[in-house]
């Protein structure tokens, strides 16, 4: 009897073990979390299991958000967005985006607020239907998820004891007839048989239905149609349950919240609302701040990007107060998120981040906009919705990409209303296409196009006859991002590409179909008598060799747009997308070409071959097959390699870099380097995502190969930006650094890229920087184990005397060293006879620049001795030593160098000090011209003198050159 017992009681056991597994399989869709359900015997309340669940669930940042860090959560970065109460006469008047409507001014409100009782409703004991309505980016999926977070922390709608969140396109993808507790459970298996949805009482009062995005249901309000149902435990088709809850049949006392677009508010007949409200986005900028100050503060992290962010978002208020074209694309919050995605990309790359590219910001940011979405029709109430499977992203890119690259083509940014007329649905024929370019045209075309605030700018000659309202892209970018797209996928197809598909589509499967008779029938028959029939082969391959050409004239049309000879001095790339959002303070950038550059385009169409873009594009219905890829990426090798033959500005070679960034091409990249010699970017304004780019880039070349010339002379680097950079120098024979503010802790980098046997350098050229006597020692300190370097310019870099007489002390350590440059560092007599001492035993150094130093008459006497050998045998060893534009009583043999180093960087110098040594150089070439009894040298010597006195004349009357390359 005890073993029976014994062994009921282990039976018991499991059986519990069993269930409660059973019961942690079967988790909410969509998050992972540990189950709830507890092991002892405590009860626990199905309803704080729900709120735990809900909170998980939505605190689910996208992907995207996470691209930025990760650092921030929801309820931090949350700003409401403008929410109006509308009347339903107004609701059904208005079926343009709030950026083309006037905004009344009537006072926000709160989706708490709507859910307050109505004297109608509630006289009747029914539960209200709120309907929130907005257009595409609006911000519809943001406040319902902070809805939902609130009310699981218990901060807003306490009234309700049970929020049920559905997802209107998970509901329409459900075609299993169910009960409303069987949603309710399939989705929340904790809530299954509450007894709040029992339908018993008036316990439904205490629920509210959420159900997000209506427009991607089919719902059909006609009696005939649709059965009455008031049993929640009744199986009905999805769409039927929902209809009978807004009917009030079916839980009469529940509340409702309904989320939808535009085209969409009127398959809700207006009996069944008993509120509408417009979502309005951010309409003035004190919201937009508040998004830009939560998003960009947060991700910076430490103090000094704090800094760096809050000088931007001073910069971007500024630009949305000039009531821009950006203030009124960000009266969309997607288009904020678009703005910070840019910005963080400019200014907060991480070199340890995840690699992140202009193009994937804009895929990314379509894709949360648009992921999933398909073209439907907008219907009325009682109108049943048809199946429709057409990408609504594909269809944008058919009509709006359409618009964008005709644009480009003709360098036109803003357009009027014909011309939208002519791209976007001119060709619309049959009533299906009319209703899908209806619901087009309200929902989505108006998140693209906005009517254009600037004028003046860009726009074509002289104003229009009319003066019509013309329209402009809401973000610049977009444009050349939707025209690049437009080409990529092969839309912009000729006539004869068209026709040959459509022939070739035809006739393969026929050519398959006759080649297998022919087979048969060769048997009996002479196969020559169906030779004919081979004929249909052709098409195919025809077809396929006019694609190639066309993924070719892709290519040469990347080529061409990147090296346009109207674009070669405009700022780079990327400066050209920082000004678009933070605008132009100061003088206005140069710009060379009439209309809009579109620069951008072919960067975006290179990023768009990018398997990472491909991927999400896909998701998006856009195919791009890889096979076009291929085509495309061989091509382009060879026209990137025909114009890189020819010398480039410093601002082509940066898009030039930013273009191969965006490829993600490593095998390309290295392919196209091969062919660079050298990458000279001075005067470029450095920037963390460029250092980035750079050393990404040549992150691609193998080992082996190096540049001659590594030019960042004036880039505005810092310590962070040389740190970024150092990967990059490992491929580079002459790193110039010259003229950019690097402080003595940069010393301790460029020390630690000398002594690495990886580094390959030859010459370092660092003037202009202050790097001081200590940051000078540091360096220094690479001497005794790095024997590659032979130039090293210190000229201007703040050296003194002591730090020259280290330099002496070490230069015995270091044997491969061919050229000092220390001119310019307030060197004194005895400190440069030691260094002169010093190259004249050292066994390779050949040339010494002192000049600009203070020294005396006999100092300079003293280092031309001292320069010279003492005897015939040791002729081999002379050391030049540049120290006066005159060497004794003769003209130095280099002069010219000398004055040329001064003119060209005398704008960034201590000028009177340059002119002192001016007026020195003058009085020891009259000493030294009167010394002369040979006509022809005193000639010499007034050459030399008119030269300095130009120079001279020059500064006086400030109008010397900006600093350019300085000699050594």
């Amino acid at each position: 009897m005890n073993s029976l017992h014994r062994q009921l009681s282990q039976l018991l056991r499991v059986w519990r073990w069993r269930r409660r597994e059973e019961v942690s399989l079967y988790p909410a869709p969509g998050f992972h979390c540990s189950t709830y359900c507890s092991t002892t015997s405590e009860p626990v309340d199905p309803l704080e299991i729900h709120k735990k669940k809900l909170f998980l669930w939505f605190s689910h940042l996208p992907q995207e958000e996470k691209q930025f860090g990760g650092c921030f959560s929801p309820e931090t970065m949350h700003v409401d967005p403008l929410i109006l109460e509308r009347t339903s006469e107004e609701s059904a008047g208005l079926l343009s985006s709030p950026i083309q409507t006037q905004t009344p001014f009537s006072p926000s409100v709160t989706v708490e607020q709507l859910f307050e009782p109505t004297n109608d409703w509630s006289e009747r004991g029914r539960g209200l239907n709120v309907l929130l309505y907005g257009a595409v980016g609006t911000g519809k999926s943001t406040v319902v998820r902070k809805l939902v977070l609130d009310w699981c922390a218990g901060n807003t709608l306490t009234h309700f004891k049970l929020l049920v969140p559905f997802s209107c396109e998970d509901l329409g993808q459900l075609s299993k007839a169910a009960s409303l507790r069987d949603l309710v459970s399939r989705k929340y298996l904790h809530l299954r048989k509450h007894p709040l949805l029992s339908g018993e009482g008036d316990q439904a009062k205490d629920v509210l239905f959420l159900f997000n995005g209506m427009e991607k249901m089919k719902l059909d309000f006609r009696i005939g149609a649709t059965e009455l149902c008031s049993d929640p435990n009744e199986a009905l088709v999805p769409g039927v349950v929902v209809v009978n809850l807004l009917r009030k049949y079916l839980l009469p006392e529940a509340s409702i919240l309904v989320t939808t677009r535009l085209s969409a508010l009127d398959r809700i007949p207006q009996k069944y609302v008993s509120r509408y409200a417009q979502i309005c986005g951010f309409n003035d900028p004190a919201r937009q701040r508040a998004y830009f100050t939560g998003r960009l503060l947060q991700q910076s992290g430490e103090t000094v990007c704090n800094h760096d962010a809050q000088a931007l978002i001073e910069l971007l208020y500024l630009n949305l107060q000039r009531e821009s074209q950006l203030a009124a694309a960000c009266f969309l919050p997607s288009y904020c998120w678009l703005t910070c995605a840019t910005l963080h990309f400019l200014h907060f790359t991480d070199a340890n981040a995840p690699i992140r590219t202009l193009t994937g910001i804009y895929t990314s940011f379509l894709r949360l906009n648009f992921g999933g979405e398909v073209l439907g029709t907008g219907t009325g109430a009682n109108v049943p919705l048809q199946d429709h499977h057409n990408s609504l992203m594909l269809y944008v890119v058919r009509t709006v990409g359409k618009l964008a690259f005709d644009g480009v083509t003709y360098k036109r940014s803003s357009f009027s209303e014909k011309e939208l007329e002519q791209w976007i649905g001119g060709k619309t024929k049959t009533d299906e296409e009319l209703r899908q370019l209806a619901m087009f045209r309200t929902d989505v075309l108006d998140f693209f196009l906005v009517p254009c605030v600037e004028s003046g700018k860009h726009l074509p000659e002289g104003p229009s006859e009319n003066d019509e309202m013309r329209y402009v892209f809401a973000v610049p970018a977009m444009q050349e991002y939707l025209a690049a797209l437009y080409v990529v996928l092969g839309e912009n197809k000729s006539a004869l590409e068209k026709l040959t598909k459509k022939v070739s589509v035809a006739i393969g499967p026929a050519s398959e179909d006759v080649n297998a008779l022919v087979n048969i029938f060769s048997k009996f028959i002479p196969l020559r008598i169906f030779a004919v029939f081979n004929l249909l082969k052709l098409f195919p391959k025809l077809y396929e060799k006019i694609i190639s050409r066309s993924k070719g004239s892709i290519a040469r049309t990347m080529a061409a747009e990147m090296f346009r000879t109207e674009d070669s001095y405009n700022e780079d790339v990327l400066d050209q997308v920082e000004q678009s959002l933070l605008g132009v303070h100061g003088p206005q950038p140069k710009q060379y070409c009439e209309g809009q550059p579109f620069e951008l385009y072919p960067i975006f169409m290179g990023g768009l071959l990018h398997y990472g873009n491909r991927v999400l594009l896909q998701q998006l219905g856009c195919s791009i097959q890889s096979t076009t890829v291929a085509q495309i990426t061989r091509a382009l090798r060879k026209h990137l390699v025909r114009q890189l033959s020819k010398p480039q500005p410093p601002e082509e070679l940066m898009d030039l870099l930013v273009l191969l960034y965006e490829f993600q091409n490593p095998r390309l990249t290295a392919e196209v380097l091969a062919s660079i010699r050298s990458i000279r970017l001075s005067d470029i304004r450095m920037t963390p995502i460029k250092c980035f780019v750079l050393s990404s880039v040549l992150s691609c070349a193998p080992a082996s190969y190096h540049l001659e010339e590594l030019d960042l002379s004036s880039c505005l680097l810092t310590h962070g930006m040389i740190q970024m950079l150092q990967p990059a120098f490992r491929h580079t024979h002459n790193l110039n650094l010259q003229f950019n503010s690097l402080g003595p802790e940069s010393c301790i980098l460029l020390r630690d890229l000398l002594l690495d046997p990886k580094s390959s350098i030859r010459s370092l050229q660092l003037c202009d920087n202050p790097l001081l006597e200590s940051g000078a020692n540091t360096l220094l300190e690479m001497l005794p184990e790095n024997q590659s370097l032979t130039h090293l310019s210190l000229m201007h870099t703040g050296l003194g005397d002591q730090g020259a007489l280290e330099l002496a002390e070490k230069l015995q350590q270091h044997a491969s060293l061919q050229e000092l440059n220390v001119a310019y560092n307030n060197i004194g007599d005895n400190a440069a006879l030691a260094l002169v001492d010093a190259c004249r035993e050292h066994p390779s150094i050949h040339t010494v620049h002192l000049y600009l130093n203070p020294l005396s008459d006999v100092g300079k006497q003293s280092l031309y001795v001292r320069g010279v050998p003492k005897s015939h045998g040791d002729s081999s060893r002379r050391v030049r030593v540049l120290a006066s534009v005159t060497e004794g009583s003769d003209v130095s043999e280099d002069w010219h160098p000398i004055l040329s180093v001064i003119r060209e960087n005398a704008s960034s110098w201590d000028r009177e000090r340059v002119k002192q040594q001016l007026k020195v150089f003058l009085s020891d070439l009259e000493w030294g011209r009167q010394q002369q009894q040979s006509l022809w040298k005193r000639l010499h010597f007034r050459r030399v003198e008119k030269g300095v006195r130009q120079t001279l004349k020059m500064l006086e009357k400030d109008t010397v050159p900006p600093p350019t390359k300085c000699s050594k």
